[in-house]
């Protein structure tokens, strides 16, 4: 069994909020610099977070009786219930896409399906692997959100960006958990790295394969010089970056862990531009925060 340090004290605060009004007025086309690929990019990672983020929940929740240590205890309750939430909002954004003719809704159906057969398959250990991997892929992403400003313009329509810039605060803020429970729980730096070895590589193909897919169901996407004007804004986007794979291929260190890298200041930042006294989300709360 891996040797495992005690968790830090850290805040996982549940946010009940609701963005669903504000999905009616994203129009088809909502990326900035009129970025026809970041547009199915962003509709594509918003399928996958769904069922995605259920997968999770119950991937972790299996070894919630297993925990011992109070402060990851309380981390897990507060993973379990943003994760949730994150689950709900994309939903309800992935409606509005599919209203607008993006595949979500399909490819919400393919990730329900292939995560059930996964459990079924697999041992929880192997899928609580695959929840830690996929975490340091979310945070990672967060990681670029949260700290540069070129993200988070290329969403465009402020009600995209305000989703996507919440879910990047409360991944930053639980990035370790799932980590920390599979150490905890007994689970082998073997199948962690070599699940991540497959990860790296396939997440990046599957999603470029639905992008591609979700391209072609896009009549603009045919429209002469349409493509090559978005690769030509995509390709110096920060998410086309070596640093981004240096960073994701960090995760196969032997002493590796998520905490390495230090977000405390971005999450202080935008936890007070959200949700502090003068918060720009804070109406957008539908209840007490829950911490």
């Amino acid at each position: 069994m891996t040797q495992t340090r005690p968790t830090p004290e850290k805040a996982v605060p549940t946010r009940r909020l609701s963005l669903a009004e504000s999905f009616a007025e994203v129009p088809r086309h909502f990326a900035a610099d009129d970025d026809l690929i970041m547009c199915h990019l962003t509709a594509v990672l918003s399928a996958l977070f769904p069922d995605g983020e259920d997968y999770f929940v119950r991937s972790v929740r299996h070894f919630r009786s297993e925990v011992t240590d109070t402060a990851l205890k309380r981390q897990v309750a507060g993973f379990i219930g943003q994760e949730s939430v994150h689950g709900r909002e994309h939903r309800a954004f992935n409606d509005r896409l599919a209203e607008l003719g993006y595949p979500t809704k399909g490819i919400e159906g393919l990730v329900r399906r292939g995560l059930t057969l996964r459990e079924r398959l697999v041992t929880p250990h192997a899928n609580l692997a695959l929840t830690a991997g996929l975490e340091h892929f979310t945070a990672t992403l967060a990681e670029l959100v949260l700290t540069e400003e070129r993200s988070r313009a290329s969403f465009g329509h402020p009600a995209v960006r305000e989703l996507f810039l919440w879910h990047a605060l409360e991944e930053s803020e639980h990035k370790a958990v799932a980590f920390d429970v599979y150490r905890a729980t007994g689970g082998s730096e073997r199948t962690r790295v070599f699940t991540m070895k497959i990860l790296r590589f396939g997440f990046v193909f599957v999603v470029a394969v639905a992008v591609v897919v979700s391209l072609l169901g896009d009549p603009e996407t045919y429209r002469r010089g349409r493509l090559r004007h978005s690769w030509r804004t995509f390709r110096r986007s920060p998410l086309m970056s070596l640093e981004l794979w240096r960073q994701l291929r960090d995760y196969e260190r032997r002493d590796f862990h998520p905490d390495d890298r230090d977000t405390t200041g971005p999450i202080a930042r935008w936890r007070d531009e959200l949700f502090g006294a003068e918060g720009t989300m804070k109406a957008r709360l539908t209840g007490a925060v829950a911490s």
